[in-house]
């Protein structure tokens, strides 16, 4: 496949290498032939905005600066967060809504979703755990938001 776009049911974006990415939903997982930053652009872009955009609202919402979770998407509360710096071609890219626990793995994490399933990614647990703290952020920080503007209207 050529095309994706992420969805409720994404997963995880890991790089197979420079050109293909490994795609893995809910119920199921394939590869798509192009490299794993363009499918988080292209997913963006789909949903209204730019890679950038998103990143520039995160740090402008909760602070952060690197390796930035974002929002693909707001009505299914879509949050994937880089597991490396994004233009690394070895980041992979995680759902926030589908971890369920990672455990340490020599120097890797591996990482058990909410549907039982496991996959490796190449960082250290604690770089994950820190990555699903600034996701936690970012989703409370948008949640008061929108109870915030629902008192106002």
């Amino acid at each position: 496949m050529d095309s994706y776009e992420i969805n409720k049911d994404t997963v995880a974006l890991v790089p197979k290498d420079e050109k293909t990415t490994i795609v893995y939903e809910v119920d199921n997982s394939f590869v798509i032939n192009k490299p794993t930053l363009k499918i988080v652009e292209e997913s963006c872009e789909y949903f209204g905005s730019s890679l950038e955009g998103r990143q520039i609202g995160t740090s402008s919402l909760v602070g952060f600066t690197h390796k930035v979770p974002v929002i693909i998407e707001e009505s299914f509360d879509l949050i994937f967060f880089p597991t490396q710096s994004p233009k690394n071609d070895e980041c992979a890219w995680l759902s926030y809504e589908h971890i369920f626990k990672p455990d340490q793995f020599k120097d890797k994490t591996i990482i058990e979703l909410k549907n039982g399933k496991k996959i490796i990614v190449d960082v250290s647990t604690p770089v994950i755990h820190n990555q699903l703290y600034r996701c936690s952020r970012l989703k409370e920080t948008l949640s008061f938001r929108k109870i915030d503007k629902n008192k106002k209207i």
